[in-house]
Formats: structure tokens, sequence, C-alpha cells
């Protein structure tokens, strides 16, 4: 006759199943990673509208195609850097006396100027360890960006036109329709790349490079921060209906006459670029 089982071994298939039934807290998921951008910007509501350029038509005023102007109030067919530094500006902040300019837009022959502009200032499109030993933009550098003399959209068209809020619109080197209700909105980044020598040059773009490979070619040495402008014009609707005072979308370009404090320009490549740190317009962590 087999002897009971004793208590131990009965417990013991019991603790099993009670312990298989405790409940192990989950693993907490990963905290996602903060999305890092290397950035300051500048908002520059729209000025004036000359048909100056004092950067490829210096003291000829009327000479060039008709300009919408952006930041600074001052300028003209004449302006100087010293001009820039005593004037007023319409940016924010207010430390950035530099000015901005594009061939204005026109909507059946009537002006059309934009709604919204910004500036960004921004440590992209090389390397992480280029990125981090950009420099600052050196006191009166001048720069165009595009082709105003383009003849169609090829390989000389820097800018793209989208629509904003309709994403649905695929971007294009030449206007595009944007559905009611949405802004035509124009792109365009600056080369980042400088020869370490020139603040301009005979053709107003020599001096200055796009990036290779991730990288600043030879000849370019020194990396930058990419100036982008972002246009907003409070028009839609069929294309056909616009022109730019250069020719088609694709002559669309932008001139950049930099004026900003050296210490400022200095501050905000070393704590917002450099270290990959989205900032506003005040140059402080956004």
């Amino acid at each position: 006759m087999s002897s009971p089982p004793s208590l131990a071994r009965m417990l013991v298939p019991l603790l099993a199943v009670l312990i298989g039934l405790v409940a192990v807290p989950a693993a907490a998921p990963a905290a996602a990673e903060p999305v890092r951008v290397a950035e300051f910007l500048a908002d520059c509501p729209f000025s004036h509208r000359l048909p100056d350029d004092p950067i490829v038509f210096p003291g000829l005023p009327g000479a060039s195609h008709m300009h919408s102007f952006f930041g600074s109030r001052v300028t003209n067919a004449h302006t100087t850097l010293t001009d820039l530094q005593n004037g007023a500006t319409n940016c924010n902040p207010a430390v950035d006396r530099s000015s901005y300019w594009v061939p204005t837009l026109y909507r059946d022959g009537a002006p059309v100027e934009p709604a919204i502009i910004t500036f960004y200032y921004l440590g992209e499109g090389v390397r992480d360890d280029i990125v981090a030993r950009t420099q600052p933009l050196p006191l009166g550098l001048r720069i165009v960006a595009g082709n105003a003399k383009a003849t169609g959209p090829d390989n000389t068209t820097i800018s793209r036109w989208s629509c904003l809020h309709a994403g649905q619109v695929p971007a294009s080197k030449d206007f595009v329709t944007c559905p009611s209700g949405t802004m035509l909105e124009s792109y365009l980044d600056f080369p980042q790349c400088w020869n370490g020598r020139d603040l301009d040059s005979a053709d107003h773009k020599s001096h200055m490079a796009y990036p290779v490979a991730g990288a600043c070619p030879s000849t370019h040495p020194v990396p930058v921060p990419k100036l982008r402008q972002v246009i907003r014009y409070p028009v839609s609707g069929d294309p056909s209906h616009f022109r730019l005072a250069s020719g088609g979308g694709f002559t669309m370009h932008g001139d950049f006459f930099n004026a900003w404090p050296p210490a400022e320009m200095e501050r905000r490549v070393r704590d917002c670029i450099r270290p990959v740190i989205k900032c506003g317009a005040d140059g402080r962590p956004s």
C-alpha cells in the first residue's frame, strides 16, 4: 500500500501555477530620440519694392528687374554694408540688419507680395563632423543663389515651388497649381561652402559652393550655415496667371547681403548650429 503524498510535494505544482499567474510588468518603451535640428532663423516681412540690385548692379538705380526687399528698409542700388548696419530693419530678431531680396511675383500683371517670409540658417547637407566645425557667415558677405536668366527648368534651377498645407501637390521647378485656400510657396537653398577669402565674386556665386557628397570641396573649404529662404504668397490656382519679374517660375533666385553683427552670428553658430540645436529667432533653444 503506497504512502500518501507529502504536503510539500502537493504544494510545489500549485506554487508553480500561482507564479505563472503573477503578471510580469512589461518593459517600459524606450523614450523616443528627440529630433535634432541645427537651426536658427529670422522672420523678415516685405519692406519695399524697387528695380534695384546693389549686388548685381551697384550704383545703377533702375537697372534691374523689379525686386521685393525684406529685412533692411534702406536697401537700394547704392546700399553699402555701412548703410545696412546703420539703417532700420523689420526683421525679428531686430539685430539682423541684413538685406534679402527676390524678383517680384506678379499675378495678371499686378504685384503680389508674400504673406510669410522666413529665413532659416541651418546645419545640414554635410557630414556631422563638418557641421561641428561650421564657421559664422562673414560680415559683408554677398551671395546670389538661383539662375535669373534660365530659359527653362534645368539643372541650374535651385528653387522649388510647392503649396502650403497641400502636400499632395508635388514640388516643382516651375509654378504649381495650388488648391483654393492654400498658398503658393517657394523654397531656395543658398550654398554653404565659402572659399574663405572673398565676400563677393564677379558672378556673385563663385566664392561660394554647394557641398559634394556631404563635404565642402577643397576649393571652398569653409563650412558656413546654409541659408534657406521660405516665401509664401497669398495666391493659388492656375499658374498661367503668374510670372516673376525675371521670367518663369524657374528663374526664381535670391540675393543676400549679410549685416548680422558678428558677435550675434557667432553666438548662434556656437549655440545652435555646431551642437545641432533648434533655436528660435532669439538664437535660444526653442
